[in-house]
């Protein structure tokens, strides 16, 4: 008998088998009943708490900018607007951890788990579809906290310190300072770092250096100073304009040796200064890409404080999403016990755990802050314990 063709073969076979796989992985009856019991109090959780949140913790200090400092009324509604975001980013962990409680315990007490118990079903089959919702919700947190919250978090801040002037620590607007070191190679084969330059400006409007004076090092003496009135990177060149100002060149003495005023100059020096300038903002208005371009900076710079400080918070961004899991864990496991629960109770209770939750969380990364502990575990110990709680819940619910 003639063989059949070898690739038609090899197509049947992988359809047969990638039928068989969705078969085993589609949703069953009670997959689909418990999901659609769960999605809406997650999606009543998530609007509740983010208007709570905005509420609370900015529309009263929004409002008092406004009267006392005469905040124009147009920005402040811009403002609450782009602050949505970010509590809508917080309120979804939140309510994880409300939908899967309320909803487990929801079902234990009208006994639907103790039936499906009944049937053969254990508890960690039960909560499968909370742990699928709590990583789907988890997708969605790292994307809104990523794409979203840093670039409307730089936007409110911009309008205030443009309209009230108003100080923020990270913010490069105002008295830039920046050393710019190189590494040399001493006689005796060792490597040590040396200030080659030395930039400081009173202020950045985002494109140009104000009053920018320049100091130069060659061969640990001070070779040159320059003072102009502007400055700014030309990308198209790779280089500095200067614009109004005067070049002094120096004697090893450390006299002045010439001086050439200019209207336009161009000079071949690091970018990092402007880098440095244009990237300056607090870690909660960078996404993780700039967060680590910003580190490297701080890196050159040898400021070692401020780039602790970015290492926890990076840390703290990339396993901020997972308490989605951990939320849906303890949730699930804390709904499933035989008692009957209310929703006051499940209420409550969730905010008990959300707050010792977070407690925890800045407990442990002031700890990294500090350098008692790295920020890899700062960041991922919260979420690890509670983890641990929560296998521990539903082990022990699991076996009762």
């Amino acid at each position: 008998m003639p063989l059949k063709p070898m690739p038609m073969k090899v197509i049947r076979d992988l359809g047969c088998f990638v039928r068989s796989l969705w078969g085993s992985w589609s949703l069953s009856l009670m997959d689909r009943y418990i999901a659609t019991q769960l999605i809406n109090p997650l999606l009543f959780s998530v609007g509740l708490v983010s208007v709570l949140g905005v509420a609370i913790g900015y529309l009263s200090d929004l409002a008092d900018k406004v009267v006392d400092s005469n905040l124009p009324l147009i920005q402040a509604s811009e403002i609450l607007l782009l602050k949505v975001p970010e509590f809508t980013a917080y309120a979804l962990p939140i309510s994880v951890m409300l939908s899967t409680l309320l909803t487990y315990g929801r079902l234990s007490s009208d006994s639907e788990l103790i039936a499906f118990r009944g049937c053969g079903v254990s508890l960690y089959r039960l909560i499968i579809p909370a742990v699928v919702m709590s990583l789907l919700v988890t997708g969605v947190t790292f994307l809104v906290s990523e794409l979203v919250v840093p670039a409307a978090n730089y936007r409110a801040t911009g309008i205030l310190v443009e309209y009230l002037q108003e100080e923020h620590p990270y913010w490069q607007n105002k008295d830039i300072f920046y050393p710019d070191y190189e590494q040399v190679v001493l006689p005796n084969g060792e490597k040590e770092k040396q200030l080659k330059h030395l930039f400081f400006a009173e202020k950045f409007d985002g494109q140009n250096l104000k009053n920018l004076t320049v100091l130069e090092w060659l061969e640990n003496r001070l070779n040159r100073i320059v003072v102009s009135d502007s400055a700014t990177w030309n990308g198209q060149e790779e280089t500095w304009d200067f614009f109004n100002g005067t070049l002094y060149k120096l004697a090893p003495d450390a006299s002045y040796k010439e001086a050439d005023p200019f209207e336009h100059r161009q000079l071949p020096l690091s970018k990092a200064a402007f880098e440095f300038a244009l990237q300056g903002r607090d870690p909660y208005e960078m996404n993780i890409i700039q967060a680590s371009q910003y580190m490297r900076i701080l890196k050159m710079m040898g400021d070692d404080k401020k780039l602790r400080t970015f290492q926890v918070r990076i840390q703290q961004k990339l396993a901020f999403p997972f308490i989605c899991v951990v939320f849906g864990v303890i949730g699930s496991s804390l709904g499933s016990t035989p008692q009957n629960m209310s929703r006051a109770t499940g209420f409550g209770l969730s905010v008990v755990i959300i707050f010792a939750y977070y407690l925890l969380g800045f407990l442990i990364g002031s700890l990294g802050l500090m350098g008692l502990i790295s920020p890899v575990l700062a960041g991922w110990l919260p979420n690890i314990l509670g983890l641990v709680m929560g296998g521990y819940l539903l082990y022990r619910f699991a076996e009762s």
